[in-house]
């Protein structure tokens, strides 16, 4: 017996070695300002049809407070997501106490991995700045844009000129160049870069814009396509952020707030079929927090009618306290479960790329 014993823990042992060590991948999603009423907002305007969501392989909850405030903003709950580390509300990348931590990419950097930021807001903002910068205010746009250039990322794609433009004037693609980027300001460019140097592209001086239907997954895939060639055996880490989810939350407009839910599920689509594809590759979708309380009622208290319909009720226009929704593909996806706190993905995440263990 005790002999029958050893041998199933050493089995159980290798094969959760074996599944950490075969993620090669991480594909990290981040829907600003996604709530699980946003989730159920699609299903319930796509007449209960599959989305991309019912395809997760595993789904867990996590808790999204941040150091110093029962309401996180973007800028302590991306830190808590990037770096496994709660700050607090308006701190990127360094902990209450000002001390710069470290991100995931910066691990995924250490064991020779690419990496890369895809959002439809300016690079600069509170999310993926939480990627790649240090600083005790979000605001600071000056300092986090310097950072950016000089970050180790390999692929940057998103909005983000003007700050360029305010920092380094007439210099921009001089500075830009003498960092080891390639400056992309269309489109149509980036589908021309092989990869082969570091990739920066500023599509627009701020945001790129609501409702830009597939720009979201065709950046998506132009990412994973130069990261697969910049990180050839090492692989490769993406955050790709659906950046105005959030706004519309704000502006408390339900239908503006499923076309950018549309256009944040069609990258997701996008990195389950990469993941499906290539075997070692994990994809993990959540937000960073819920925008605008939203709530999803029925329209008419009489339930003995067939059909009372329902509405979108707002109860903010910030941002609420709710727990939010993990949900994961592919490889190793059973790496979180349950109820867990936000700066818990982050260090599983990191312990992963280190070729850790998943427990």
């Amino acid at each position: 017996m005790i002999r029958t014993l050893s041998i199933i823990a050493t089995f159980i042992l290798t094969i959760s070695v074996a599944t950490a060590q075969e993620v090669k991948n991480i594909i990290y999603l981040i829907g600003d300002g996604m709530g699980l009423s946003s989730v159920s907002m699609m299903h319930i305007e796509g007449g209960y049809a599959s989305t991309i969501f019912d395809e997760a392989e595993n789904v867990a909850l996590q808790k999204t407070y941040s150091a110093d405030n029962r309401v996180t903003d973007s800028a302590a709950s991306g830190t808590a997501l990037a770096t496994g580390y709660k700050t607090n509300n308006t701190f990127v990348g360094c902990t209450p106490d000002g001390v710069a931590v470290e991100s995931l990419m910066d691990v995924a950097k250490a064991q020779g991995k690419a990496t890369g930021v895809v959002v439809t807001t300016y690079l600069q903002h509170a999310t993926p700045a939480s990627f790649y910068a240090h600083t005790e205010s979000r605001h600071n746009y000056g300092i986090i844009t310097e950072q950016l250039v000089g970050s180790s990322l390999d692929v940057a794609i998103g909005g983000g000129m003007g700050p360029f433009k305010e920092v380094y004037k007439e210099q921009i693609a001089d500075v830009i160049d003498s960092y080891g980027f390639n400056l992309v300001e269309e489109f149509a460019e980036l589908e021309k870069q092989s990869g082969e140097s570091r990739t920066l592209a500023l599509l627009a001086d701020w945001e790129v814009g609501a409702n830009t239907g597939d720009y979201l997954a065709d950046a998506t895939r132009e990412a994973l396509r130069l990261l697969e060639r910049r990180g050839e055996d090492n692989g490769f880490v993406l955050m790709v952020e659906g950046s105005l989810i959030d706004g519309m939350g704000h502006a408390n407009n339900a239908q503006a707030q499923q076309l950018e839910m549309q256009g944040f599920m069609g990258a997701i689509e996008v990195a389950v079929e990469y993941a499906k594809a290539h075997e070692g590759t994990l994809v993990v979708v959540t937000a960073d927090h819920e925008t605008g309380g939203l709530s999803i009622v029925s329209a008419d208290a009489n339930f003995n009618l067939s059909e009372q319909g329902v509405e979108y009720r707002w109860s903010t226009n910030g941002h609420s306290g709710v727990m939010i929704p993990i949900y994961l593909y592919g490889t190793a996806n059973e790496c979180i479960n349950g109820i867990v706190e936000n700066t818990d993905i982050a260090k599983t995440l990191k312990g992963l790329i280190k070729g850790g263990s998943i427990n």
